[in-house]
């Protein structure tokens, strides 16, 4: 095999090994899902302050209009993912909690063919930035952190290196596996835009060994690329975590409560990448995103590129359904999102939309749990060496407080516990709740 006699790279703490299910997917090609004829979209789709709505209902707006302006720093645009008429801004439901959303009916002509290319090297660093910054980009990889705000670490912490996290653990998805391998020059122009920008000499790639096409693929483009390196990456979940990246990759380990920029690191996601180079030559909002649709009573799987704002209904209506609906994830299934209404909308961070049957919902319900029987599993899958059995308990007890004792913060809820605990117990969810009610 091409790969033989290469170090397979990995984290070395907990972890665990879920079936992949990528085969549902994997072949699929990205296909442009039909435009909708109505979106919901969030002014809040990334950590940090919600955007200032800057329309009403009644407006028309246009396609990639500016609909939402950052508030602060830590916050991001928004635009419009199709022409028409603001019908409401309202408070809506999104992933199960409320956020200001605008509802726009589509009307008018779109604008996708009048994008004109620029250069992106004569551009300064700054120019850069401020092209990141105003077409809304934000990690796509689940955190939803504004891209311009991460690409410009504070003065005193020295940025050696850039990770790009083409690792995609998670179960089902499969949408970075596609964009890597069908914009594979277009991906490599966008990571040399952010070496640019970091001004770093170093590029590491990672990606799991399960996607092999992939890492060939990426190796041959790279040939004369000798600051660009594609690392192999043992299949192991969440080997796509920033500190497990950085650790498996580098060695180098992120302190408690730290960043990766604390260890001179910034981590990037492949489709993040791409969106960057969208927005820098061509000046491109971020209103679209590949998605995968997956699961085994979905009649028509897929990768689909669809708008921001598009609803589960309208995916179910597309790609059909067959059997009662018991749960829909926005995610993977590891650490997404069950929605509680069909009407939540894609997001910028929306890697996934997975359909699973009653039965298969009831196997991962984690809702009628039991008691903590000490059984130490959780502690030995834990990829940050916490205790989620205290955590579980302390949580259960609603003793929030306590809970920061145990390093609650440094938990990356990556659902690891829960996945192997023989008692059910939804670990995850109290640590979410404890962050909340304990800050």
């Amino acid at each position: 095999m091409w790969y033989s006699g290469l170090k397979i790279k990995t984290f070395r703490t907990g972890g665990v090994h879920p079936h992949e299910y990528k085969g549902l997917t994997e072949e699929c090609s990205i296909i442009n899902f039909p435009v909708p004829q109505k979106v919901i979209i969030p002014l809040s789709q990334h950590i940090g302050k919600t955007a200032k709505a800057l329309v009403k209902k009644g407006d028309m707006v246009s396609e990639y209009q500016l609909i939402g302006q950052k508030d602060g720093k830590i916050s991001a645009n928004v635009h419009s993912s199709i022409p028409g008429k603001v019908v409401d801004v309202v408070m809506a439901c999104i992933l199960n909690y409320q956020v200001l959303s605008v509802v726009i009916q589509l009307e008018g002509e779109f604008k996708t063919g009048n994008l004109k290319k620029d250069e992106w090297e004569p551009l300064k660093k700054e120019e850069i930035l401020k092209r990141i910054e105003s077409a809304g980009i934000v990690g796509m990889g689940g955190a939803g952190f504004p891209t311009d705000f991460k690409l410009s670490p504070p003065p005193d912490k020295k940025i050696d290196t850039l990770l790009v996290n083409g690792v995609e653990c998670e179960p089902y998805l499969t949408s970075d596996y596609r964009l890597m391998m069908e914009k594979t020059d277009e991906i490599v122009e966008g990571i040399k835009i952010v070496k640019k920008v970091l001004g770093v000499r170093t590029v590491f790639l990672g990606i799991e060994l399960n996607k092999k096409k992939a890492i060939k693929k990426f190796k041959d483009r790279l040939t004369s690329e000798s600051n660009i390196h594609v690392v192999p990456l043992k299949v192991k979940y969440p080997q796509g975590g920033e500190k497990q990246l950085i650790k498996a990759i580098l060695k180098r380990q992120v302190p408690s409560g730290g960043l990766p920029f604390d260890v001179g690191v910034i981590v990037s996601n492949i489709a993040t990448v791409y969106a960057v180079r969208e927005a820098v030559l061509f000046q491109k909002p971020l209103t679209e995103r590949v998605v995968t649709v997956a699961g085994t009573i979905v009649e028509k799987c897929g990768n689909y590129k669809i708008r921001v704002g598009t609803t589960v209904s309208e995916v179910i209506k597309e790609v059909g359904i067959h059997g009662p609906i018991g749960k829909v994830i926005m995610g993977g299934p590891m650490m997404g999102i069950n929605v509680s209404t069909v009407e939540a909308p894609v997001m910028k961070g929306t890697s996934g939309i997975l359909f699973f049957s009653e039965k298969e919902a009831r196997s991962i319900d984690y809702s009628f749990y039991k008691p903590c029987i000490h059984c130490s599993k959780c502690l030995e899958a834990c990829p940050v060496n916490l205790n989620p059995s205290m955590l579980s308990i302390l949580g259960e007890m609603e003793k929030w407080e306590d809970m920061k004792g145990y390093h609650l913060q440094d938990c990356i809820e990556c659902g690891c516990c829960s996945f192997v605990c023989p008692s059910r117990r939804p670990i995850v969810g109290w640590v979410k709740a404890g962050k909340a009610l304990s800050a």
